[in-house]
C-alpha cells in the first residue's frame, strides 16, 4: 500500500514541479513514507532520519534546501514524537493527508523550521480528490481500494494510523483500473488493510462487495490476471468463493493471515475466528478452486502463548500446508492492548520459536515449489533476467519463473513446463520451444 501512495503522491506534486529524482541527495523534497506495522519498521524511520539531516546540511553548504517529510503510519501514530526526536524535519502527515501536499508544502515553506504537523483524519476521503494516476510502467500494478480496519485486533495499530474501514466506488474502481490496463498494465493486485471487506458503492447504488468487483474487473479487455492482498477470515463470504471458482483472470493464490493455531491466542488477539472456522474455510476455498494455494502471516510470542499453543500453530501449519507465510516474533506496538498484557514472553522463547515455525514453513514452500517440477504453468513476463535472452514472469502462485524467450514478449501470459525449482525461483521452458 505505501507503494501505491507514494506514486500517487508522485501524482500530485508532478502538476508542483516535482519529478522523481534517483539520487538523495539530489531532492528539494525526501519524503520517508513509513510503516509502523512493528517496533523494527518504526526504528528504522529514525535511524533512516539520521542520514537525511546530513543530506539536508549538504544540501544547504551548498546553498540549497532541501524540505524533508514523514509521511505515512508512523507519522500518523509518532507525529509529535518524530519532531522532538528529528527538528530538522519540515512536513509529517499521515497516510489520510497526502492529498493536501500541496497546502502542506506551502506552509512548510512559508514557516522554514516550524515542523508542519498533519495528522488528524480528513472527513472527505482523499481518493475523491486525487489527480488521475500517470501511465504506469511495466505489466503488473497495485491498486488500493479499501483502507483501514474495524477489527481491532489487540496487537494492530491499523485502526489508530488508517483509521475506520473506507471502501473506495466500485465507479472509481474500474475508472482506475481502465486507465492502468490502457497503459499496459496486464495484472491487477487490489489491496486494502483488509482487502476483503470491501464494500463500495456498486452500480445500483448498493454495496458491492469484493467477488462482486473482481468479476466487473474480468470483464475489461487486456487485464489478464487478479489478485488482492491482505484478507481477514471473517470476511471471506460465499460470493468471493464463488469468483474464485468461476473466475480464471482471479489466481488461485490467497494470502489468508491465521496468526496463530490456538483458540486461547486467537480469542486473546480479538482475532474473533477460531482455528478450526479457518480450517472450514479452507476447505470450502479449496473444494471450489482445487489447484488454490495459500499463504499467510503467523505471529509467535504473543503474550501468554505456552508451549501448547506453539504447537497448535505447528499442527495448524503442518494439516494446512502453505506454499508460502511470513512469519514474525511478537511485536508490542504503542496503544494497543496486548501492549501491556500479562504474561510477555521473553526474547529467547520468540526467537526459539520463531526459528522452529520458519523451519517448517520453509519446508513446506521448497516442497511446493518442487511439486511444480512437470508441470506447465502459465507465466507472465514481466523483465529481462540476469543472463542475455532470458526472462523473468509470475506464475499464478506468485513464484518467479525464469524461462529463454525474446524481451518483445515483456507483457505476454504464456504457458512454461518447469524443469527446476530453488527455494525462491522456478525455471522452466516455454511450452511451444519444448514442442509440448
Amino acid at each position: 500500500m505505501n507503494v501505491y501512495d507514494s506514486t500517487r503522491m508522485l501524482d500530485i506534486l508532478k502538476p508542483l514541479g516535482y519529478l522523481a529524482v534517483h539520487a538523495q541527495d539530489d531532492a528539494d523534497l525526501l519524503i520517508l513514507n513509513t510503516c509502523h506495522i512493528r517496533e523494527k519498521a518504526a526504528e528504522k524511520v529514525y535511524s533512516e532520519l539520521g542520514l537525511v539531516r546530513q543530506l539536508k546540511q549538504a544540501k544547504a553548504r551548498r546553498g540549497g534546501h532541501m524540505i524533508v517529510a514523514v509521511a505515512g503510519c508512523v507519522a500518523q501514530a509518532e507525529g509529535a514524537e518524530v519532531l522532538r526526536r528529528a527538528s530538522f524535519v519540515d512536513l509529517v502527515f499521515g497516510p489520510q493527508s497526502y492529498h493536501l501536499l500541496p497546502e502542506l508544502i506551502g506552509r512548510a515553506l512559508r514557516r522554514p523550521g516550524g515542523g508542519v504537523l498533519a495528522t488528524d483524519f480528513p472527513v472527505e476521503a482523499k481518493f475523491d480528490h486525487l489527480p488521475e494516476p500517470s501511465a504506469q510502467q511495466g505489466v503488473t500494478a497495485f491498486l488500493t481500494i479499501q483502507e483501514g480496519c474495524d477489527k481491532f485486533c489487540s496487537f494492530c495499530v491499523v485502526p489508530y494510523t488508517r483509521g475506520a474501514e473506507y471502501s473506495r466506488p466500485v465507479a472509481q474502481v474500474l475508472t482506475e483500473a481502465r486507465r492502468a490496463v490502457a497503459s499496459g498494465i496486464r495484472e491487477i493486485t487490489l489491496l486494502g488493510q483488509n482487502v476483503n471487506a470491501y464494500h463500495g458503492e456498486g452500480p445500483d447504488g448498493g454495496p458491492c462487495g469484493l467477488g462482486g468487483l473482481v468479476r466487473q474487473l474480468a470483464c475489461l479487455p487486456g487485464l489478464g490476471r487478479i489478485r488482492y492482498t491482505t484478507s481477514h477470515p471473517r470476511d471471506v463470504d460465499d460470493e468471493l468463493i464463488a469468483a474464485h471458482r468461476d473466475v480464471p483472470e482471479l489466481m488461485p493464490y490467497i494470502h489468508l493471515p491465521v496468526q496463530s493455531g490456538s483458540d486461547r491466542i486467537l480469542a486473546a488477539m480479538n482475532r474473533r475466528h477460531t482455528a478450526d472456522a479457518y480450517r472450514r474455510i479452507i476447505e470450502r476455498l479449496r473444494l471450489a478452486r482445487p489447484d488454490l494455494a495459500l499463504s499467510s502471516d503467523f505471529i509467535v510470542g504473543f503474550p501468554g502463548e505456552s508451549d501448547e499453543d506453539f504447537q497448535a500453530t505447528l499442527d495448524l501449519v503442518g494439516e494446512i500446508g502453505f506454499a508460502q507465510a511470513y512469519s514474525f516474533k511478537y511485536s508490542q506496538r504503542p496503544g494497543t492492548p496486548a501492549a501491556s498484557a500479562a504474561g510477555q514472553v521473553p526474547e529467547r522463547v520468540k526467537s526459539d520459536r520463531l526459528a522452529a515455525l520458519q523451519l517448517a514453513l520453509d519446508k513446506q514452500k521448497r516442497q511446493f515449489n518442487e511439486a511444480c517440477i512437470g508441470k506447465i504453468l502459465t507465466v507472465l513476463l514481466e523483465k529481462p533476467g540476469r543472463h542475455d535472452g532470458q526472462m523473468v514472469g509470475r506464475s499464478p502462485y506468485l513464484q518467479s519463473v525464469h524461462v529463454a524467450t525474446a524481451a518483445e514478449r515483456i507483457g505476454e501470459i504464456v504457458p512454461a513446463l518447469i524443469s527446476e525449482a530453488s527455494a525462491n525461483s522456478l525455471s522452466g521452458s516455454l511450452v511451444e520451444a519444448v514442442g509440448t
